[in-house]
Formats: structure tokens, sequence, C-alpha cells
């Protein structure tokens, strides 16, 4: 025993050692942290060696940089800073974790003045008795010293022995790096939620990642110049598309409920398998005489896909050509957003319901930014076994809906919500019991058989949450507008899926893709809108300023990319990502300089080299595409809405919103209003409505009672 302590004693008293057995703290210390405090949501056994091993090789090169310095004694210290400051830094991002669900980035740093006055004595609070655990290498290291244990050596350290611990650090980095991007492919230019690269590169990997980011975002925004934003409002002006009377105000005062539905295509709608409806409910709904439908809209996301889709609804401007806005710049960015002009012009409070942590694609921070009143994600609602979906994205819709509601009744009337589904998630994997008695399809595709399963689940959904407003009366008073946000199969699953369309794999087009890829559902339905098909074409970019002269908002003073779908003015042109577009006669794909163009009456190709007019219909269509995504693009890169504020409107400050302790937040607004509150529970007699919602849940069906009760989830917050 004697001889193998003597022998660790040795390796302690070498300067290599001992900077080997720092580092092993620290990496111990991360790992820690990392299944202790943080919500990674690992999946599998890859991503747990990720996660173990990630830590390495940043704090290898960091301690190597010691190794440089030929003064011991300095070369001790350094180590010693360099431990603390990770030490600190991996200690301050729990607490910032435990309060904000996220990480600690370089704006958090660079502004924590604002970050400190934000959390306050709350900070305190959020530390716990476990957290000793992250000081006791301290305890350790101090007495290894003061007991003599271990010594400076005074020995010189070869430059080159220091070059190859570097090497190493570097090396395990680049290992680490070429792994994750097989695993996870785009994981830095395709960025969705932090934690991601925190569970595939690290917790300093992270915060270098954020700083080159912050770097690039930052460089591009200062050279934008106040002058900048007169091209925008130029732009603007010229393609604003006045409201139709008709219209106008038509849903003045109502509450108005959007639905997104998650990867849900158009030609769900009407569909049958096996002589069933797979949503029987939307379906009735797209052709029932209070709802207007549109049967040519598309979705218009990029690689952003959901949070694109929330960009262009909220904000009237596209996503960005490479990730996502929401992730890169939704946390810095000014906004002019549904949520705050509503709240300012007519008075709405304004809540979003998503079954998943905040974090995700950043809207936690986003939402913020957009003048959101309240976000209520995965930590709000009773997360038991089974509750969560197969695909990892959080609650189940029937449970989402549900447990939404006791909030949605305690919202001051008029009010602006939105409802995220996620079980129609790609992958779409649905348990039996889940999925009632209905039978899918018997396709050579397993994911087209469950994608008809999770699409049925999410009708059902839908109409259990419709038949709660009715229920309540708050379908009288509602506008609810429902979308689907981008496509839920590929090209090769759309090609497994032709012959359930009436085609044939082997004459299957492109023309047929974007049929079927890009062509969404978007109905709003309210108690005495005259309905109807639409048949005008638009996309997502178009449903704002829709929604805003439908609540009698005219849009002509904002920064807005789309128009009115309404309008008689309204511009038909529904621009791509990709800079592909789509015409009310025809769809144009562009492949560097040459286009290739389809008719929508026939699907088949043009030759355009019989047609020189539709050739230059179609290169004056090109310049209006790229004019319209390169105006919103320069918007959102430059930040040039914080150089223009319309008349009347006040710039949203996020430091106003706290997505903490809302139960409490919403009480106090009630019993302040006294009399004067419209909360639903309030006109209901301060009584609960949670009691009129009915669903065929499973998870629901043993234990429902106690948290849809809302004295017992205030009792549980307090």
């Amino acid at each position: 025993m004697r001889e193998k302590m003597k022998k660790i004693q040795s390796i302690l008293n070498s300067r290599l050692g001992f900077m080997t057995f720092l580092i092993v703290c620290l990496w111990l210390k991360t790992v820690v942290a990392y299944y202790l405090d943080f919500s990674l949501s690992v999946e599998n056994l890859l991503q747990h060696f990720f996660l173990i091993v990630n830590p390495l090789a940043t704090i290898v090169f960091l301690m190597s940089l010691a190794l440089y310095i030929n003064k011991a004694k300095l070369s001790y210290i350094v180590m010693g800073i360099i431990y603390i400051v990770d030490s600190v830094f991996i200690y301050a991002n729990i607490l910032y974790y435990r309060e904000l669900a996220d990480f600690i980035s370089v704006s958090t740093i660079t502004g924590v003045s604002k970050v400190a006055k934000g959390l306050g004595s709350s900070t305190a609070g959020s530390m716990q008795l476990r957290d000793l655990i992250y000081i006791i290498d301290f305890v350790i290291i101090f007495l290894l010293f003061i007991t003599r244990f271990v010594k400076i050596d005074n020995r010189p350290f070869r430059k080159l022995n220091a070059l190859a611990t570097t090497c190493l650090g570097v090396a395990l980095f680049s290992a680490d790096l070429a792994g994750s991007e097989a695993n996870r492919p785009q994981l830095l230019s395709r960025t969705f939620d932090h934690s991601y690269i925190v569970k595939y590169l690290g917790i300093n990997a992270f915060l270098a990642y954020d700083s080159v980011r912050s770097v690039q975002n930052d460089q591009v925004r200062s050279s934008a110049t106040e002058t900048e934003v007169d091209d925008v409002l130029d732009y603007t002006k010229q393609n604003y598309a006045a409201p139709d009377p008709e219209y106008f105000g038509k849903a003045n005062g109502k509450n108005i409920i959007i639905i997104h539905l998650e990867s849900f295509e158009q030609f769900l709608i009407g569909m049958k398998i096996n002589g069933q409806e797979v949503t029987p409910f939307l379906n009735s709904l797209y052709n029932d005489q209070n709802t207007v439908s549109f049967d040519n809209f598309y979705h218009e996301v990029g690689a952003g896909r959901t949070s694109d889709a929330e960009t262009m609804l909220e904000s009237g401007l596209y996503g960005l050509p490479e990730g996502s806005f929401f992730q890169k710049l939704g946390g810095d960015n000014t906004f002019q957003a549904a949520p705050a002009i509503l709240g300012q012009k007519k008075g709405y409070t304004s809540a979003v319901f998503h079954g998943n942590t905040g974090s995700f694609w950043g809207r936690n921070v986003t939402y913020k930014n957009m003048g959101y009143n309240y976000f209520f994600d995965e930590s709000y609602y009773n997360v038991t076994p089974g509750s969560l979906s197969e695909n990892n994205y959080g609650m189940k819709d029937k449970l989402l809906f549900s447990e939404g509601a006791k909030y949605l009744e305690q919202m001051q009337q008029p009010f602006y919500v939105k409802f995220l589904t996620v079980t129609n998630h790609v992958g779409y994997p649905l348990s039996d019991e889940d999925n009632g008695d209905f039978q899918t399809s018997d396709n050579s595709n397993s994911t087209v058989n469950r994608y008809f399963k999770t699409a049925h689940y999410l009708d059902k959904s839908v109409e259990e949450f419709f038949n709660y407003l009715k229920a309540t009366g708050l379908d009288k008073n509602s506008m609810v507008v429902l979308y689907g946000d981008h496509y839920g199969l590929n090209e090769e699953q759309h090609t497994a899926l032709s012959t359930l369309l009436g085609k044939s794999p082997d004459t299957w087009t492109e023309f047929n893709t974007t049929q079927t890829m890009q062509k969404v559902p978007f109905m709003i339905h309210m108690d005495g809108l005259k309905g109807g098909i639409n048949h005008t074409f638009g996309g997502e970019i178009d449903v704002l300023p829709t929604i805003l002269h439908l609540a009698g908002i005219n849009t002509g003073q904002y920064v807005q990319m789309g128009t009115d779908l309404f309008s008689k003015q309204h511009n038909s042109i529904v621009p791509f990502r990709n800079r592909n577009f789509i015409t009310p006669h025809y769809t144009v794909y562009r492949t560097g300089n040459s286009e290739r163009v389809y008719s929508n009456e026939t699907g088949e190709q043009i030759d355009m080299r019989d047609n020189p007019q539709l050739l230059t219909k179609v290169a004056k269509w090109e310049k209006e595409v790229d004019l319209r995504l390169k105006t919103s693009d320069n918007i959102n890169n430059k930040n040039l809405l914080r150089f223009y504020t319309p008349a009347g409107f006040t710039p949203v400050n996020p430091a106003n919103y706290s997505y903490q302790n809302q139960v409490q937040q919403m009480e106090q607004l009630r019993d302040s209003l006294g009399d004067k509150s419209t909360s639903l529970y309030s006109r209901n007699g301060n009584k609960s409505t949670t009691d009129l919602y009915n669903t065929d849940a499973v998870q629901l069906q043993d234990d429902r009672t106690p948290i849809d009760s809302w004295s017992y989830l205030n009792k549980k917050a307090k």
C-alpha cells in the first residue's frame, strides 16, 4: 500500500502528473454536472459516449497552455487559475441552467450586470446542498499541498512535450467533432438547441462556438447603418396590400388561438385509409361553413423548419438561408411581432403552450424579445412515464391541450395563444394504446404507415380541444387559426406514398413533390365567419398580415414581407427558402442560372425555348423573389428594425418578461383586477372549467383531477 502511495505521490509531484490530476478532476466535475444538473436528453449509447468524453478535449487544450511557462511556480499558478476559472464557469452554468434552462453565452457574460439583476436573490435559492460535490476537489487539492504530499516540480519542462499535449487536445476535439458530425449532421450549421452543442462537444466548446457566432453576427451588424432601413421601408410601402373591407376587423376583440399542426401536409385532408378518414375532425373543420380554408397554401421554411414557421407567423419575416433564426439571432434582434402588436394595439395577453424544454430552438429567449407574456414549456406540465412523445420532442398532443386548459382559463381576455404540437413529428412513433382503433396503411415504407397513425392522433387531439372551447363558450369569442408548419415526409417517402395518391412512382416528378411536400393546410375558423374554400395562392409569410387585418390592425406601418391573403392586392408569388417559387399558374425551379418551369394545371414541364414571353415573366419573378428574400435577410442579419419604430409602437424590453413562477404571476394579476378580471376562470365564478375537458388520453384515465386543479398548482408552486 505504501509503495502504491509513493508511486502516486511521485506522479503528482511531476508537472505533467499534477496537470493530469487537475484534468481528471475537471473532467469528473463536468460529467457529473451533465448528468445531475443539465437536461441533455441523451437518447442512445453513442450519445452517452460523446457526453462522457467531450470535456477532455478542451480541458487538455486549456491546461496545456500552462506547460509553455518556464518558471515552475508561475506555471502552477496558471494551472490553478485555469482550473478555478473553468470550475467557476461550470458551476455558474449550473445555477444559470436551474433558473433559465439554458447555458451561459457570450452575451450573458458581457451583460452580466443585467443577468445578475434579472436573477436577483433567486440565484442563492438555486444553490443546493448537493452542490458540495462541486467544491470537494478544492478541499482535496488544498490538503495535498498543505500536507506537502504534492510539491511544485521545479524541473524544466520541454516545449516539445508542451506542444505534444496541446496537439493531443486538438486531436481529441477533432475526433469528437468528426464523430459528432457523423452522428448529428450539420451540428454547427443547423443548431436548434444549445444543449446539442453541449451534449456532443462540451460546455467549454459551446462558449467558443457561441463566441465565434457572436463575432460573425457583430461584424455584420456593425456594418449596418440607419439609412439602410430606408430601403426596407420603401420596399414594404410599395408591396403593402390594403385589407379587404369585408374582412377587416372581423375578429376585433376576439381571442386568437393558433394551432401549429406539426409536419402536417395538405394531402392528409380528406384522405382515407382502409375506408377510414385519417383526419376526420380536421376534414369536417376544413369544410365547415365558419371556416375559410386555403387549398393553395405552402410552407416556406428552410433549415430552421418549425422555428422558421414561427418566425414567419410572428414577425412577418423569413427564416435564414442557413440554420435557425430563432437560435442564431432571436435572442438579440428587435422585433415587431404579433404578441407585442396585439398587446399594445388591442390589449391582448399572449402565451405559448409547448411540451418540450424551453431552450429548444432558443424559444425561452426569443419569445421574450417578441413580447410573449407567458411560455408554458415542459416544466409546467405533469410529466409522467408515457406522457412524452416517443419521438422525444415533448408532451403528447392530447396531454398538451388538456393540461394547457388549466393555464388557458386563467389568461385575461382577449388572448393570443399558440399551441405547438409535437406527436406528428418525424419518426412518427406512437404506441398502439394511444392510437385507438385506427388501422393504418400497409405501405412498403414503414414511415408512411406511422405518419398516418400520428396524424390521426393529432386530429383527435384537436377535436378534443375544440370540444372544450365549445363546452366553455370560448368558441363564440375566439378565432382559431390552424396551419401545417412544414413537410412531414421526405422525397423518397413521397415516392412510396405515390400509389396512395393515385400516382405512379415511375412517373413521379419534382412538381409532384412540391405539390405534396410544400403544400400544407391553412384554416381560419370563427363563429360567424363566411367560410368556404379559398383558392388564393399564398404561404406562411402571409399569415401575420392576414391575422392582424382580421383583428382590426392595419399593417401599413409595420415591416412585413407577406401580404393579407384576403386583400385584392395580395401578392400571389410564393417564394421558397431555396429560391424556387410558385405562382397561380407556374412552378419554377432554379439551378444556377437556369430554370425549369412546370404548368400548375397539367403538371408538365414547359419547353421555355418555345415561349420567350414566359421566359421574360420568369426572369421578372426571379428578381422579385430574390429582392424579397434579400430584404428579409438584411433585416434579420443586420437587425435593422432597431433603427425603425412604427408610430404608437413601443419596442419590446425582454427584461420585462419572466417565464419563472408564472402560476403566481397569473394569480396575482387576477386578484389585482378583481371584478374586472376577464379570464374564463373569473367569468365562471372563480371556478375551474377543466372538468369540462374530455380526453381519451390513456395517460389521464387513472388519475386526472389533482393536476388539473388550479388551487393544487398554486399550492405546489408555493
